[in-house]
């Protein structure tokens, strides 16, 4: 697998060194790493991450593109489901982004709410990257007149103080440092990373109780035991992460778009080694271990796991679908530009299939939504709501 991928240039082999170094010397103080934290540095160790550092990450130059990647539609897609809501709270809502990517997304979304109305008082970007946080404020000050860009804010961890608006996160979840397991005898042991003869290796070590918990709970919910050798992931700390970015929200909604699945489906007999992919130059593999800090790694959402944290984070059930279903209903095609010329509809129209059809992000992302306080929110969602599947 390895040599079908691209080579790294030699100041990208340093800085993949770099960051192996800081791993292996943590293994070598602490013994094997939980995959989770090896996971976490690979993406967020500072300066040396796949998302601290300097790297392209988004779009034709990077590893891999995103929806708000495609062109403007689905940010203003996205926009045109949440203005009523923002106009519903009044002046003082408040839009909150986490990540952000490249600022594709807010600039887009930005420029469709002041046509519609529903400007935000802040626009709010949650990004722990500097680097990030650089990109995203060029692109924004370069795209938004001045009293748009204006609004947008920078902020590095989520808002501690009340707060009424919207929260809107695009391929964020499949970032969170995710846990492998794995059952033997019945028991749950966890992956990690031990350090041998110069490489890195996955071992696996008797879970902790926290992580034995969590897989105990799917295993209540699914009605059966995991197979001896079944091998996932999972997040025992998504509703310590969904309090902590969402608590103060004291009026207003939650919505969250990533690949994923329903529970029963993520954790199917066949899909036996988990759902974790890796990124590198266009090109997905999997392998995490591989050119640590220049790979991107993530592992799909177990949405039945998303809908029990909100709730249980004191959150109203709005809806969940395919994204492909909600953005149509939503009003994608409206959106599409006939005035336009030959060029921009044939860009439109690659966009549109990209985002709804099946075997494109349609059918591969899913969205979900909660709410606080608003009552009758997102109907384009609830009209399309396949929570039973949950």
């Amino acid at each position: 697998m390895q040599t079908q991928l691209p080579e790294p240039d030699a100041d990208e082999r340093a800085h993949s060194d770099q960051l192996v170094a800081l791993i292996a010397n943590e293994i070598a103080a602490q013994g094997p790493m939980p995959f989770s934290r090896f996971m976490m540095l690979c993406l967020y160790a500072p300066g040396l991450g796949y998302y601290s550092a300097g790297r392209m990450k988004f779009g034709a130059a990077g590893d891999f593109i995103t929806a708000p990647e495609l062109g403007p539609l689905y940010a203003r897609c996205i926009a045109r489901a949440l203005a009523p809501s923002l106009r519903e709270l009044g002046p003082q809502a408040e839009f909150l982004e986490l990540g952000g990517g490249s600022g594709a997304f807010a600039v887009d979304a930005l420029r469709e709410l002041a046509a519609r109305d529903a400007l935000p008082r802040r626009y709010l970007m949650l990004e722990p990257s500097a680097d990030l946080r650089a990109r995203q404020h060029e692109h924004v000050h370069a795209q938004l007149d001045a009293s748009l860009a204006a609004r947008v804010r920078w902020i590095e961890r989520p808002p501690e103080d009340a707060w009424q608006g919207v929260l809107f996160a695009n391929e964020v979840i499949d970032a969170l440092p995710a846990t492998r397991f794995t059952l033997r005898d019945g028991e749950v042991y966890e992956e990690c990373i031990a350090r041998e003869h110069g490489r890195f290796v996955r071992v696996d070590r008797p879970a902790d109780a926290l992580v034995a918990g969590a897989v105990r709970h799917v295993e209540r919910e699914l009605g059966a035991p995991f197979a001896d050798g079944y091998r996932s992931e999972i997040l025992p700390q998504l509703p310590y992460w969904l309090q902590a970015i969402a608590a103060p929200l004291e009026c207003g909604l939650l919505l969250f778009a990533d690949y994923g699945y329903p529970r029963a489906e993520f954790y199917l007999p066949e899909r036996s080694d988990g759902t974790l992919v890796c990124h590198y130059r266009h090109r997905a593999h999997a392998d995490p271990l591989h050119w640590p800090g220049l790979t991107d790694l993530t592992a799909f959402v177990d949405f039945t796991a998303l809908a029990e944290a909100g709730v249980g984070a004191g959150f109203d059930f709005v809806g969940y679908a395919p994204q492909g279903q909600f953005l149509l209903a939503s009003g994608l095609l409206d959106l599409v530009d006939a005035q336009g010329d030959e060029v921009e509809r044939v860009r439109q129209t690659t966009a549109i299939k990209r985002l709804s059809l099946p075997g494109e992000m349609g059918e591969r992302f899913q969205v979900m939504a909660f709410a606080r306080g608003l009552d009758g929110a997102l109907p384009s969602l609830r009209r399309v709501d396949l929570s039973r599947r949950l």
